[in-house]
């Protein structure tokens, strides 16, 4: 992987840099946010919950909307604007005297986030040829991986010195980065020119309705993410019904580990092969390594086979998440590879929706039924990316 860093331009190794940096300072109050909403607004878990997705739910549907604004302002402007807006929201969760201002500041960390996230990959597809894009998105998601592993730790450590240390560490990183990107970042990156100049986001976003390929892989992409967005989530919530919390918990954290340690270690040699010639075999291999790893939760017994089930599942997430990026490459005109990718996007509703719709079925079925469940959204997923892929063929 660093091999392959150093024969990058030095602005996809800047993108790569900020988009790592920021998915940390998000990381690092993760474990906090919890604990914070309840000691200092006094929230219940219901509505703490609530709030956390929410911000994410809001966060992704306006994100399309910033994949317009990648289109049409330039990469410079709108990075540095992104990452001062990423600061000042932490200043304002830590200022936060109600919900609803701690709400409306999670929803802006969120939206820059995305809007940083989907300007890097539309940069990436600019200044790479087409032959080294897996690799670069590979990359990227390693890096994610390593952030939202180590993140949390940091953000734990610096809870035990100051309780808005976290907060302040966020925005210290984000406002550096800022500076960095106001120093160091290409300028002359501009958004193609477009065959319709006069094109708002209404018309632009009802042509994308029109294209059926982004439409069925979005579909696709909202149930899969049911899955795989959040399954420390949805797993937490099944151990703690059918086993007493200490081991619950224990078991949660062996899982964590198994995934972060799985995803570091191969995503980069994996992902880098996925060719976009032959998306629809990878996208298969992928959605029933998902299938795969649920039924070997469903069946395991021993903390060995819960890791060994997570490892399964692991090896489909590696393979679907850099598939999905080069399925939009694929598709996506070059005027419109931000509101492409802001489309993409939109899955993060499927993350939200997992741990909420998980809930529901432990409250209604019996337990090991949650993992078919998870198989049938897993099935349909396969079917909206089989007619997307089909149509790009």
């Amino acid at each position: 992987m660093l091999t392959a860093l150093k024969r990058y331009p030095n602005p996809v190794r800047l993108l790569l840099l900020t988009t790592f940096t920021l998915t940390m300072a998000r990381a690092i109050t993760l474990p906090y946010l919890v604990v914070y909403l309840a000691d200092n607004f006094q929230l219940s878990v219901g509505r703490i919950g609530l709030v956390i997705g929410g911000a994410l739910i809001v966060a992704s549907l306006l994100s399309l909307y910033g994949g317009h604004l990648v289109d049409t302002v330039r990469n410079h402007t709108l990075v540095i604007a992104s990452l001062l807006v990423f600061a000042l929201a932490f200043v304002g969760a830590i200022a936060s005297r109600s919900a609803a201002l701690f709400f409306l500041c999670l929803v802006v960390i969120n939206l820059a986030l995305a809007l940083v996230d989907i300007a890097a990959k539309a940069a990436f597809c600019a200044l790479l040829p087409v032959e080294q894009r897996a690799e670069v998105f590979a990359i990227k998601y390693t890096l994610s991986n390593i952030a939202y592993a180590v993140g949390p730790m940091l953000g734990v450590a610096l809870i035990e010195l100051d309780g808005h240390l976290p907060f302040v560490v966020s925005a210290l990183i984000g406002l550096a980065m800022c500076l960095a990107y106001q120093r160091l970042g290409v300028r002359d990156l501009q958004p193609q020119d477009r065959p319709q100049p006069g094109a708002g986001f209404g018309q632009v976003a009802l042509g994308l309705l029109r294209d059926r390929r982004l439409v069925c892989f979005t579909l696709g992409g909202v149930l899969s993410a049911v899955v795989f967005g959040q399954f420390t989530a949805y797993l937490s919530q099944y151990l703690v019904v059918t086993r007493n919390p200490a081991e619950a918990a224990r078991l949660v954290g062996y899982l964590v580990t198994t995934n972060a340690v799985t995803v570091i270690a191969l995503q980069y040699l994996i992902g880098k092969r996925i060719d976009r010639r032959r998306l629809m075999p990878w996208l298969m291999a992928g959605m029933g390594l998902f299938v795969a790893g649920l039924l070997g939760f469903s069946l395991a017994g021993t903390a060995l086979a819960w890791c060994l089930a997570m490892l399964v599942f692991t090896l489909g997430e590696i393979i679907v998440i850099p598939a999905e990026y080069m399925f939009i490459d694929l598709i996506a005109p070059e005027h419109l590879r931000g509101i492409y990718y802001g489309a993409q996007n939109l899955g993060n509703l499927g993350a939200a929706l997992g741990p909420v719709l998980v809930g529901v079925a432990l409250g209604h079925l019996v337990p090991v039924a949650v993992f078919y469940l998870l198989i049938g959204s897993v099935i349909l997923a396969s079917v909206f990316y089989w007619l997307g892929t089909r149509r790009a063929e």
